[in-house]
């Protein structure tokens, strides 16, 4: 049996080249979505109090739109790295993890574009 040092044990098995910018990404976009949080926490209690007509009125405003915007992006693109740092830890075959990854990027973009287009639309009236 011959004796190896971790260094030559772990040569060949490949490297994070980019795991550190996803794992910063990850760890900004949490820090965003504190404050974006409190926002949304505070919109949902008004939402018991108002009808139609004042919420839409209300997201109108400059500042609650961009809040509501940020909230979307933000949170689908946090969701997203989150979900592929599981399937890249957990997903062994490589066909059934780029399918999955494909699937879940694909499914948060449409969420994140249907959000979007949802408040643009309030916007606009």
């Amino acid at each position: 049996m011959k004796k190896r040092t971790p260094l030559s044990k772990a040569q060949g098995l490949g490297s994070a080249k980019t795991g550190s910018s996803d794992w910063s990404m990850q760890r900004l976009t949490a820090v965003a979505l504190i404050p974006l949080s409190f926002w949304m926490v505070a919109f949902i209690n008004r939402l018991a109090d108002m009808d139609y007509t004042q919420i839409t009125l209300w997201i109108a405003e400059p500042l609650n739109s961009l809040c509501a915007v940020s909230f979307v992006l933000v949170a689908f693109y946090h969701a997203i790295l989150g979900l592929q740092v599981v399937i890249e830890d957990y997903v062994q075959n490589g066909a059934y993890k780029l399918i999955l990854l494909w699937v879940v990027k694909l499914g948060f973009l449409v969420l994140a574009l249907s959000a979007l287009l949802s408040i643009l639309r309030i916007i606009v009236k």
